[in-house]
């Protein structure tokens, strides 16, 4: 008796899957000769609904495309407060009263709903934000875009140094310090690149390089600028992940970590610990000044110029330049003529 219990719930469990596996699968319906058909209001709507969804899809990718986030996108406050409305958009054009709520800086918003509202003439977009499952409110994209930077360091780093008002004190800090120490190492006659080098072509290749990266990242913005929109909002080191355009920058960028790790190891070994800082200063406020120079002049359609004429007076500053072709036959130092050495003080005739 027992067994036959058993075998009918197996059966009815059975029986149960498939019939939930039918559920889930079901195959279009033929209706026979002499049934009548399915109301015909009900077909309309169900292409309605699938045509409205896959609408819906279609225009949500082309606002992917186009603003570079979607739904679910995390930003992080940059600005030191921003106002969030609690109702919605239509409520708050319609004039009815509004409550608002503030964020601050570095709080971290997540985008749950974005709304276009054509009859809104000042902006169209209107994005709901959420600080935390309590705190949803709606902004205007382009009121929300100046306040925000995407939640990732690399767009965070990309924000800080296109602002313009940092630029403006890069330019005058950079060419106080540039100034400064070129007065200084004339005077004591110390080196410097591309006017008193030591004997390495990594010094001139790493300014060279920031030079040819500022003006490429100027080129981008300039004619490619969704291009570079998407990489601000979705930002990768990896240079072989991206657009032709972009892998080019990526390698200059780590050209220039490769490069600079190589002159602190031929500075190390070349100059002594305090003309060593000072050379490294120099070529730090070289580069500083040819990324601002370069970066900016390349917006005015006039980088190119300078950039093409920059490049040859390096190279041929490098070139003139006199390389040591002796060693010190007590400490091995490199020298640049017979006689005195000096690092240790002996005698090399």
């Amino acid at each position: 008796m027992k067994q036959n219990l058993a075998s009918i719930i197996r059966a009815l469990v059975l029986l149960a899957g498939v019939v939930l596996l039918a559920a889930c699968y079901s195959k279009p319906k033929v209706i026979p000769t002499g049934e009548l058909p399915l109301p015909a209001d009900s077909i309309v709507v169900e292409e309605t609904i699938d045509s409205a969804e896959l609408r819906r899809k279609q225009d949500s990718l082309a606002f992917v495309a186009q603003h570079h986030y979607h739904e679910n996108f995390n930003f992080v406050v940059k600005a030191d407060s921003m106002q969030l409305i609690r109702q919605q958009p239509e409520e708050f054009l319609s004039r009815m009263p509004t409550d608002t709520f503030v964020v601050r800086h570095h709080d971290r918003l997540v985008v749950a709903d974005i709304r276009i509202i054509p009859t809104d003439l000042d902006d169209s977009v209107w994005v709901q934000v959420a600080r935390d499952q309590y705190s949803f409110g709606w902004a205007h994209e382009s009121e929300l875009l100046r306040a925000v930077d995407p939640d990732d360091p690399i767009s965070q780093f990309i924000s800080t140094f296109s602002n313009s008002h940092l630029l403006v004190f890069l330019v005058v800090i950079s060419l106080i310090a540039f100034a400064y120490l070129v007065r200084r190492i004339r005077r004591q006659n110390a080196k410097i690149v591309h006017f008193n080098d030591i004997d390495s072509v990594y010094p001139t290749l790493l300014a060279l390089t920031v030079a040819a990266a500022a003006s490429l990242y100027a080129s981008i913005q300039m004619f490619a600028p969704q291009v570079w929109q998407h990489f601000y909002f979705h930002p990768t080191l990896n240079p072989f992940s991206v657009s032709p355009l972009l892998t080019i920058f990526l390698v200059s960028v780590w050209a220039m970590l490769i490069l600079a790790i190589a002159c602190l190891d031929v500075v190390r070994t070349q100059l002594p610990f305090g003309e060593a800082v000072l050379y490294l200063s120099g070529l730090v406020a070289v580069c500083a000044f040819n990324y601002i120079v370069f970066s900016l002049s390349t917006l005015l359609y006039i980088g190119y110029l300078l950039l093409a004429a920059y490049f040859f007076f390096a190279i041929r500053a490098y070139l003139r330049a006199s390389h040591c072709t002796f060693l010190c036959g007590n400490c091995g130092k490199p020298l640049h003529q017979k006689g005195r050495c000096p690092h240790c003080g002996a005698v090399n005739e």
